[in-house]
């Protein structure tokens, strides 16, 4: 029976630099059928004849020009040269290329680009939708190219207003075709980025390389390096040209994220000198963290693995006694407030039974990422390193807490009376949840704190700096969330707190009490 192909995604692909990159999305779009044929632009003959040969390419030329005439709308030209010569690339298009013709390219920094164009052009022509794979590999050259390599990879695309519509969606159905997750971000943005995740990363990679071979006495360091120096300089066997070539057009981001590296060893460097125990387990802790975090966020994980859902059959039969232990999960609610007070004490809080969920650990991480020092949790204990009422700093985004209503109720509560500015985000379901229960009596007490629309749904955003003031406030209905939520801003707030209950609910003035905060709660 005949097997009919799916249409093709773009006419002509045309690959100006028959590399790693370039070589790569070739073959993917030829193994997908996805484009009606391929045409390699390179320097040298040796290079065409090969990825001919190696079935990359279907025909190829010396120069764009050789090739241009034939190219119509719906045809892509893919640029994937080093940086620093997109611009002599560009020249050749303005020359030869029908407006038609879109262009795009996979240079790491997108700015430079912009800027190649403007050179070019006078300005970014509409046909132009820069771009930037988030992928690679050490390896380069025709031979290394790798059908695969774009699957399940981020594809950054960074268009200009004045991008053409019909040239920016054949970019993006042509990456999506291969498997990417195609995404859009402002140029500034993008080059930020990459120069804190990939430009710093190789930059220190190569330093410290650089440094061992020639600055080092040592002639055994490379010899017996360890698996972790392996993986960690692995990336040092990049393309010198590429990479001195996107240090140049990504300067003042690289310098930035240098220089912010640099302060920060520097203080590594003084708490191990000063031997600051509790500043060196808390850079090692959130590193570890936040490292964990981001293998999740790649692989779209929750800070708890689902169980997988399976038929268990179970036979029973006559037997002895049953001898054992077992432990009873830690409770949420408790969990929470552990974290949160532990956090605001002073001194060391250890806890036992505390619940490794996916909420109580949303909690954790807000900690965290306010500058607290937490170990574990390993077994359901947890060490917590207090920073004082007043010690919390300013998070580095917005804190997420995904599903967890608990977490974004009570750390409104606490944020409000916070110096800084903060967001509290969470996912698609907490963010349809109103939050006008815990921003009402806020804004009550003073807090500069909002949420979206008239039922109050997530982000909620809290301006830091305002005085909060006391209230004797009556919940209109039994809440342990909003009593906490008023229980914790008081603590910030000038006077005495009291909050009257319907009825009494959990986590109120026991856990201040326990941890030495004075707090008022009655019940009707």
């Amino acid at each position: 029976m005949f097997e009919q192909k799916p249409a093709p995604i773009i006419g002509r692909l045309v690959v100006i630099g028959v590399g790693l990159i370039g070589a790569s999305l070739a073959s993917a779009l030829k193994k997908r059928s996805a484009c009606t044929s391929v045409i390699g632009v390179a320097r040298r003959q040796a290079t065409i004849d090969e990825a001919i040969k190696a079935g990359i390419i279907d025909a190829g030329a010396l120069g764009l020009k050789d090739v241009a005439q034939e190219l119509v709308k719906g045809d892509v030209v893919f640029i994937a040269v080093p940086t620093l010569s997109v611009e002599s690339v560009l020249s050749e298009c303005k020359e030869y290329l029908h407006p038609d013709v879109t262009i795009t390219d996979g240079a790491s920094v997108k700015g430079s680009v912009i800027a190649a164009a403007k050179q070019v052009y006078g300005e970014v022509p509409p046909q132009l939708i820069p771009g930037h794979p988030i992928a690679g590999s050490e390896k380069s050259g025709v031979g290394a190219a790798n059908p695969g390599l774009y699957e399940d990879h981020r594809i950054i695309l960074t268009p200009l207003q004045n991008a053409g519509a019909s040239h920016l969606n054949l970019v993006d159905s042509m990456w999506k075709a291969v498997g990417g997750e195609v995404i859009h971000m402002p140029v500034d943005v993008h080059d930020d980025v990459l120069a804190m995740t990939s430009h710093l990363p190789h930059a220190i990679a190569f330093s410290l390389v650089d440094t061992l071979a020639h600055d080092a006495d040592n002639e055994n360091i490379f010899k017996y390096a360890a698996g972790g120096f392996r993986d960690f300089t692995r990336i040092a066997s990049s393309d010198p040209v590429m990479w001195h070539d996107i240090m140049r057009a990504n300067q003042s981001s690289v310098l930035n994220a240098i220089d912010l590296f640099a302060a920060n060893l520097a203080r590594l460097r003084s708490a191990v000198a000063e031997d600051d125990s509790e500043y060196l387990l808390g850079v090692f802790t959130r590193a570890k963290e936040a490292r964990d975090q981001f293998t999740r966020l790649l692989t779209k994980q929750a800070f708890v693995p689902k169980m997988q859902s399976s038929n268990i059959e179970y036979i029973m039969q006559p037997g002895g006694q049953v001898k054992g232990s077992i432990r009873v999960p830690g409770d949420k609610s408790i969990s929470h407030r552990s974290i949160m007070l532990g956090s605001l004490a002073e001194g060391v809080t250890e806890v036992e039974g505390f619940l490794e969920g996916e909420d109580a650990l949303a909690t954790l991480q807000a900690f965290r990422d306010m500058g607290v020092v937490i170990e574990g949790p390993v077994n359901g204990r947890v060490k917590i390193h207090g920073v004082g009422l007043h010690g919390l700093k300013k998070p580095a985004g917005p804190l997420y807490v995904g599903n967890s209503g608990t977490s974004m109720r009570l750390l409104a509560g606490i944020l409000s009376g916070q110096p800084f500015d903060s967001v509290l985000t969470g996912d698609e379901s907490l963010s349809k949840r109103p939050m006008n229960r815990v921003v009402n009596p806020l804004k009550a007490m003073g807090a500069q704190i909002s949420a979206e629309g008239e039922k109050g749904l997530p982000p909620v955003v809290i301006k830091g700096g305002a005085p909060l003031k006391a209230m004797d406030y009556t919940l209109p209905m039994a809440s342990a969330q909003v009593k906490s939520c008023v229980l914790l801003a008081g603590l910030y707030a000038a006077g005495e707190t009291k909050v009257t209950e319907p009825a009494p609910t959990r986590g109120g003035g026991g856990w201040l009490s326990h941890f030495g905060f004075a707090c008022c709660i009655k019940a009707r």
